[in-house]
C-alpha cells in the first residue's frame, strides 16, 4: 500500500460516524473508506463516500485507524477537502467542504 499524506480533513464527528458504521454494518475485512468524486454536472463536482477495496491506482493512507483510498485522477480535486458529518432536526449526513470550490466562487 502505497501511503502518502492526508490530502483531505475528516473531522472529528465524520471519523466517529465512519468508525460506527464499520462496527454496526459489517464492513468486511480488506475494505477501505474510499472518498472521490462523481460526474460534474451544472451544479459542479459531486462527491463519494463509500466502502471499498484498494484498487491499483488508489492512492492510500491511514485516518485515525481507517484505510481511506482515493483514485489518483481524482486527488486534484479534492486536495483540501474536509469531511464532516452533520446531525440535526432536519437532516443527518456526511457533508463535504471543499475551500478550492469557495475560493473560485469569491473571484
Amino acid at each position: 500500500m502505497k501511503q502518502i499524506d492526508n490530502p483531505i480533513v475528516i473531522r472529528k464527528k465524520a471519523l466517529e460516524e465512519i468508525h460506527h458504521i464499520i462496527d454496526k454494518k459489517n464492513i468486511p475485512d480488506g475494505y477501505g473508506l474510499r472518498i472521490g468524486i462523481k460526474g460534474a454536472g451544472c451544479s459542479g463536482l459531486g462527491y463519494l463516500l463509500g466502502f471499498d477495496k484498494q484498487k491499483e491506482d488508489d492512492l492510500a493512507y491511514k485516518v485515525d485507524g481507517i484505510d481511506v483510498y482515493i483514485d489518483k485522477k481524482h486527488t486534484m480535486y479534492i486536495i483540501g477537502m474536509e469531511v464532516d458529518f452533520y446531525e440535526g432536526g432536519d437532516a443527518r449526513g456526511f457533508t463535504f467542504i471543499n475551500p478550492q470550490a469557495e475560493m473560485k466562487d469569491n473571484n
